[in-house]
């Protein structure tokens, strides 16, 4: 089996749902603390081993590429002014990963984007990583997927348990059962569905790992749900080719793309950082305590 190397990440959404923040930047440049939420998807890749990166980007999306790209009268102005821990860190931005960027011209669905990286994954095995699902684990759910590609060697997704009331905001699996090291094997995709039709209460969350007969699969998919070309449909068909497993977990993910769960992200990650931290848990504290 090919080893994984590639990691394509779709970035051509609109961000509706942070409108008016998104009218004139990208989603995936709204900053968690003083970071844009990409950079952490770029960053888990690299901890998890992956450093080449393809970014599928849209129009007014061109800060992505300038974010990760050197700037060299911003470092010339660190310099000048002996701001040396600022200087390196902005260097090592650009240092991060092998970025590329190609551009979709219309967003019309998940599959349709990653359908974008054909040419630059070539007959490889490649990871997709969701802009919106922000993972604060050291990129242990990512790992685990590598991990259960090498020893099946098939498609894998990140799988997350969810109440009825909330399963239908998400692709939902049908499962057969768990593996003897733990993976889940799925048997069927729905995209949404209502509570009372879910097959299971596990949900797709914003990882894959697809073998390459993904593209093949998403060429034969017709439009569906909103008239987008639906990754979960594609699925369906590969998984007629070959198994589909699931790595199932419970705990750090944030999906930024959610008003709530942004805020949440932001105040969690502020109590976390070694610089923040303390200070920040005191003002909380005495904020609560003045409600």
């Amino acid at each position: 089996m090919p080893p994984v190397r590639k990691v394509v990440i779709p970035a051509a959404g609109l961000g509706t749902r942070f409108l008016p923040a998104t009218k004139a930047q990208p989603k995936e440049m709204l900053p968690l603390i003083d970071k844009p939420a990409i950079q952490y998807v770029v960053e888990e890749a690299v901890n998890a081993g992956l450093d080449d990166v393809l970014i599928v980007t849209g129009r007014s999306k061109r800060s992505i590429e300038d974010h990760f790209d050197r700037s060299v009268e911003l470092e010339a102005t660190l310099l000048a002014g002996g701001k040396s821990a600022e200087l390196v860190q902005v260097i090592s931005i650009a240092q991060l990963a092998n970025l590329h960027y190609v551009r979709q011209p219309e967003a019309k669905g998940l599959g349709h984007a990653i359908s974008f990286a054909r040419h630059h994954v070539g007959d490889e095995p490649f990871v997709v990583m969701l802009g919106d699902d922000i993972m604060v684990d050291d990129a242990g759910v990512l790992k685990r997927m590598l991990a259960a590609y090498e020893q099946h060697g098939c498609s894998v997704v990140a799988l997350k348990r969810f109440p009825p009331s909330q399963i239908s905001s998400y692709g939902c699996v049908a499962v057969d059962g768990m593996t003897q090291d733990g993976l889940a094997r799925i048997t069927g995709l729905v995209e949404k569905p209502p509570a009372s039709e879910a097959p299971s209460d596990l949900a797709i969350m914003g990882r894959y790992l697809f073998t390459p007969r993904i593209f093949e699969k998403i060429a034969q998919t017709p439009p569906g749900r909103g008239n987008e070309i639906q990754i979960t449909d594609a699925m369906s068909l590969l998984l007629a080719d070959e198994p589909i497993l699931g790595v199932v977990f419970d705990e750090g993910r944030y999906d930024i793309g959610s008003k709530f769960d942004f805020l949440r992200a932001t105040v969690e990650l502020a109590v976390d950082r070694p610089d923040l931290g303390r200070d920040f848990r005191a003002y909380l504290t005495e904020l609560v305590k003045s409600w």
